[in-house]
């Protein structure tokens, strides 16, 4: 990405706005309202009214979030919502900026975004204002990257009010003090922060992409290391066995019930409840009630919960088709909806919960789960137990899992400095964007 040469104007002025601070000489400062009419959005509708998909009757609408999550509005982020031919609703028009009136946090109010379509007929969300610029020495474009950058989301959110929603007063929208540059000016610092900001966003794509490739590489190795061991050069075995295929020919491949019983032992007050994430497996402490949405009534029904001990493996008989499975680390107990094996023998249970969270086992618990459709699928413990496990001897197995988590801490080390630099690309677009439109940087 191309370097950028600082520049200053050559004067400043105090603005005479405490908050924006200096600007340059021969800007302007003017309320937003002089500048144009704001409106509302569509009013006198339903939840039924409104549609993901299109449907006769039905008219394109732009929902808040998309507003919320884009700087620039375009077709791909419509929905649909009912709009009969009486009905007398405002209609949104190219170069209409759209703010968001309220929201889950301080941060999201009053974030804006600009329609740059030629549609008709465009209808925009409830909870939303639209503000159609009249005065023609300015530049929407370049009104939409000044009401976005950090100075201004600084403003609204101070403005915000509200505790379990944030809402914003239609006044401080109106009432907002606008920088006014020439009209070219705000024309190249429009076309300026387009160009840096699609170089930007090219490089965060490369980025994430990168990070993308990184996990799939962690997958690829730690399933070749449980279905394949460490050593390239052993000799391997078809055990008949589809989602397994070769394995090396001193391992061995046994239903669950060779490796498991269940244990359906009631916990007592004194553990922790364990939980079992499709994504990080099984936790090793008991969420805060400020974490978990159904603590009370989970701490109520403590008598029926299960107990689980260290290199027990544990289920979500309601989610394993998903991969909701682990290995316990620390002595707990968990919910009556979870499964637990206990191992008859000598294993090393990491091991195993690596194995288990590979995409071909999970598509091996999700064939033997219950159920006609996936949110009613259930897998018992009667059906665990005949799904057909990977044993290599226990040394291999303890040193695999050496391996796993040497090449886990590497990558997820890497993936860090990516969104760290991500982090920082961010960063730079927001200080760029801030900067250009305040006139702390000159353009060109």
């Amino acid at each position: 990405m191309e370097s950028i040469k600082i520049q200053k104007y050559p004067a400043y002025k105090d603005s005479g706005v405490e908050w924006l601070g200096g600007i340059p000489n021969h800007w302007d400062v003017k309320k937003l309202k002089f500048l144009g009419n704001i409106f509302p959005g569509l009013s006198g509708k339903k939840g039924d009214d409104f549609s993901k998909e299109y449907s006769c009757g039905f008219k394109p609408f732009i929902p808040f979030t998309n507003i919320c999550n884009n700087l620039k509005i375009s077709n791909e982020h419509f929905q649909y919502v009912r709009v009969s031919e009486a009905e007398v609703q405002n209609k949104i028009k190219k170069y209409d900026i759209l703010f968001l009136m309220s929201s889950e946090t301080f941060e999201d109010i009053a974030k804006c975004s600009i329609y740059l379509g030629d549609d008709e007929e465009l209808y925009l969300n409830s909870f939303c204002k639209g503000f159609r610029i009249s005065k023609t020495f300015m530049n929407p474009e370049f009104v939409n990257y000044l009401l976005f950058c950090s100075t201004y989301r600084n403003y609204f959110s101070n403005a915000g009010r509200g505790f379990t929603r944030i809402n914003l007063k239609q006044e401080f929208i109106n009432d907002v003090y606008t920088l006014i540059p020439t009209l070219e000016e705000q024309t190249d610092i429009a076309e300026f922060l387009d160009r840096k900001t699609v170089l930007i966003h090219r490089a965060i794509g490369i980025k994430e992409k990168q990070i993308e490739l990184l996990k799939e590489r962690k997958q690829i190795l730690i399933y070749r290391a449980v279905t394949r061991g460490l050593n390239p050069n052993i000799k391997l075995k078809d055990f008949g066995i589809e989602w397994i295929g070769e394995i090396p020919e001193h391992w061995d491949a046994v239903s669950n019930r060779v490796l498991y019983q269940e244990r359906n032992e009631p916990g007592n007050e004194s553990l922790a409840i364990l939980s079992v994430s499709i994504h990080t497996a099984v936790s090793s402490e008991e969420l805060s009630e400020e974490d978990n949405l159904h603590g009370k009534n989970r701490i109520a029904d403590k008598s029926s919960y299960k107990l689980v001990k260290p290199n027990d493996i544990v289920f979500n008989m309601m989610r394993a088709w998903q991969g909701a499975i682990g290995a316990v680390r620390v002595n707990g107990m968990v919910s009556p909806a979870y499964v637990v094996s206990e191992p008859i023998g000598t294993i090393n249970s990491d091991f195993f919960e690596y194995q288990y969270r590979t995409s071909s086992f999970i598509q091996q618990m999700d064939r033997n789960s219950k159920g006609i459709t996936d949110f009613r699928k259930r897998l018992y413990w009667n059906e665990f137990k005949q799904l057909k496990t990977i044993l290599p001897p226990i040394q291999e197995q303890k040193e695999i899992v050496s391996y796993i988590e040497n090449i886990t801490l590497k990558i997820a080390t890497a993936v860090s400095l990516k969104e760290k630099e991500i982090e920082k690309l961010k960063e730079y677009k927001a200080s760029l964007i801030n900067g250009a439109v305040t006139g702390k940087i000159k353009v060109n």
